[in-house]
């Protein structure tokens, strides 16, 4: 059990923030329909709420997919209606390439984004221990650790900037399109080198710096757990005042 904790935290820490950032992004995006009545009005302004995020998403998959050697071309940050009448917060066009390459690109965005909670929340924040706490399931701690956190240096604006990248890191469909041939491919490779009697080396590199990169991974993801759970709260008081206020109700 051990061996599998770091797993076992970075599965649950994963659904957790998708379900917390598909909740915060529709009611954040219902949130400014009510105010503004306009959807066009709703989704972009709830694009420059994201913004942070929405710029270190696309910069991700530019940098990676450059160092790869993968050409790219149109890129935006800002909303734009496709051709099927939705409205997409930001994207970068790339060539199509192996899988390899193309899940590497498409991973970016969540592993820069893991960097960057990890570091702000870390060298900025204090917030490593609140991290490691809820990863562990230790909420007493994690909830003790809060009072450090507000008090630090300009915390509202490190908050602000993690909230952001938090909800908007995470990988779209077209992001994920080579991950499962890609994880096929590790699989295969895996088989071939336990056939080639590398299994005792494998498993030992699988059980020291692997699981130690998955137990980091789960700690930064944790911060953005974090937020969106000090998040949710607010956005949920906030949207049931606006209905009270304007009489209307958004149907998601």
């Amino acid at each position: 059990m051990p061996t599998l904790f770091p797993i076992l935290a970075l599965a649950a820490v994963l659904v957790s923030l998708v379900l917390t950032e598909r909740w915060i992004n529709r009611h954040l995006q219902g949130i400014w329909l009510l105010i503004f009545r306009d959807p066009d009005v709703a989704m972009i302004t709830y694009s420059l709420t994201m913004l942070p995020g929405v710029v270190l998403h696309e910069v991700s998959h530019w940098v990676v997919a450059t160092v790869l050697g993968v050409r790219t071309g149109r890129f935006s940050v800002f909303p734009e209606r496709t051709t099927d009448g939705h409205l997409r917060l930001g994207f970068v066009e790339t060539e199509r390439t192996d899988i390899v390459r193309e899940a590497l690109i498409g991973a970016a965005p969540l592993l820069v984004g893991a960097a960057m909670l990890g570091w702000v929340g870390s060298a900025l924040l204090g917030l490593a221990p609140v991290g490691a706490a809820v990863v562990s399931g230790d909420m007493a701690t994690a909830v003790s650790g809060l009072p450090a956190v507000f008090g630090a240096p300009d915390a509202w604006l490190w908050l602000y900037l993690l909230f952001a990248v938090g909800n908007a890191m995470l990988p779209s469909r077209s992001d994920q399109r080579a991950w499962l041939p890609a994880v096929g491919l590790v699989v295969v490779l895996i088989g071939v080198l336990t056939w080639a009697g590398f299994g005792g080396l494998l498993a030992e590199w699988l059980t020291t710096p692997a699981l130690g990169a998955t137990a980091a991974l789960a700690g930064a993801l944790s911060v953005a757990l974090f937020i969106n759970a000090l998040a949710l709260p607010a956005i949920w008081v906030l949207e049931r005042l606006l209905i009270h206020l304007t009489g209307l109700r958004v149907e998601y």
